[in-house]
Formats: structure tokens, sequence, C-alpha cells
């Protein structure tokens, strides 16, 4: 089977499977199995598949189709400029979470020992490591593998030596001041399921995304955490959702300049907020 005859029958099987974009989809599934790029497509209409490339290719569309995310079936995704790894032990990275790197890059004062909670796959940590060489990192998860993938990406992009990574349950077991503390938590409510997408509810590690009933539960747990470990004038910035707002606001009465952030749609998506002096 000739590639333009791959690619159009893929399209016209996800997209009534329902999948979004299917194009982008089967393009980037064929690229994964051709390890090639998207100029290659373009070029090279009239190339014949391999019998093994068109089975790893239907085999892939298949799992696309079931919903599995593109990201877990190529097992990378870029954030930040960087190619990382990602599995269904972490939480895909997404564009939005680069807001809390912009975030902690735009803070004035100390920010030479940051750490990020529940890293996932890294691109928090990593990302900061690269922007800024002078500062000590740290980065926790409880999930033994969620870490052994933010340590390989590490590797993979040479900043192993920049971040110590820690298993633990938030901040438990650290004892250092830090001037920075950053974190994407799970922070959507048990009762929102049904507006998270389907994909997500089912591939996605759940402890990642879901807190509890109300949403706010982890971060509940995190702020007087953070509050003992942070030093005076120190900062605490966290992704959210505009449906927790008012009540991470309320659990932050008492910190100094609580600043809300917009995402590129105007949606509420990082709260940074100073620990009293």
């Amino acid at each position: 089977m000739q590639l333009k005859e791959a690619l159009a029958k893929a399209i016209a099987n996800l997209t009534s499977n329902k999948v979004p974009s299917p194009r982008l989809n089967a393009e980037l599934l064929l690229m994964f199995v051709l390890s090639c790029d998207r100029a290659y497509l373009f070029a090279h209409p009239e190339r014949e598949l391999t019998n093994d490339e068109s089975i790893r290719y239907g085999a892939a569309l298949a799992e696309r189709s079931r919903g599995v995310p593109a990201q877990y079936i190529i097992g990378h995704q870029e954030f930040w400029g960087m190619d990382l790894i990602v599995t269904p032990a972490t939480l895909i990275p997404r564009p939005e979470t680069e807001h809390l790197v912009e975030t902690v890059l735009a803070l004035r004062g100390p920010n030479h020992r940051i750490v990020d909670v529940g890293t996932g796959s890294g691109c928090i940590a990593l990302a900061l490591a690269r922007e800024l060489p002078r500062a000590e990192i740290r980065a926790t998860d409880i999930s033994p593998a969620a870490l052994e993938v933010a340590r390989a990406n590490a590797v993979r992009l040479q900043l192993e030596k920049r971040i110590q990574f820690h298993q633990a349950d938030l901040l438990d077991g650290l004892t250092s001041p830090f001037d920075i503390i950053v974190s994407n938590p799970p922070y959507v409510g048990e009762s929102e399921a049904d507006h998270v997408q389907l994909e997500v509810r089912k591939f996605e590690p759940r402890s990642a995304v879901f807190a509890g009933p109300a949403g706010t539960e982890v971060i509940a747990r995190l702020i007087p955490q953070a509050e003992i470990l942070l030093r005076p004038g120190g900062w605490l910035v966290i992704e959210i959702s505009g449906t927790i707002i008012y009540r991470v606001r309320n659990l932050l009465a008492l910190w100094n300049d609580v600043e809300v952030i917009p995402d590129l749609q105007s949606i509420p998506r990082v709260v940074r907020a100073q620990k009293a002096f």
C-alpha cells in the first residue's frame, strides 16, 4: 500500500471513530511508524509501506481509535521546546502548564532553591533547570514509576546533575528552606469527572488528575507544608482551574501578593502567593 493511500484510509478510520483532529493524528502516528518528519510524508506519497510498517501502523491506529492518547502510543511529548518521554505512569505535559514555568521565571528575588512538587514526567523541573543554570532544583513525586520517567528525561536532556529527585508525598521528608515551590497538583474534583475528556479519565493516571470530591484536597495539604518550607518572602506557584479558584484564594487568605494568572483562553490557570516576611 502506498503512503498516500494508507494515510487517506487512516484519516477516514479515525474520523469514523470520532477521534479529534484525525488528519493530525494519522500523520503523527505514521511519522512515528516510519521514523520520519511531516516533510517526508508530503515528499514521498508514492512510497510503498512494507508489510511490517502496515501492521505497526494499523496497530497504532487501533489504539488511538479506542481512545489511547497519541502521546502514549508514540511515547513522546514536547514541552518548553524539549522532547520528553511520557508513559501511562505520567500525566501528559500540556501547553497550559508552561504558564507555571513563565510565572516562576518572572518572579524577582532569590530563586536559587526550587522544588517541583508532583513532578510527573519532570517537565517543569527540567524547564527550570534549563532556564536557571545556577538554581538548585529538587523534584518530588509519590509514584516510583513517574520518577523513573522523570529521571530518564533528565538523562536524555543531560540535566541529571541539575535536579535531585525524591520519592515523597508532596513535601514530606524535605527540610531545607526553599525560595520557590512550584506544583501542577491534581486539582479536578470527582464531581467534575463527566466534564473531563474521556481519554484523560480512561488512560491518564487518575491520581494525577483527581484530587478528591472537591478538587482542592491536595492543594489544601500542600499549602501548609509550603508555608513551613519556604523562606520568608518565598513564593508558592500552583496550577489551578477556574472551578476551584475561589476556594484556593480562601486557602491562601493569610499569604501576601496573591495573584491569579489566566492562560491564553482567559481561564484562571496559575496562582502565585508570597509567604509573609
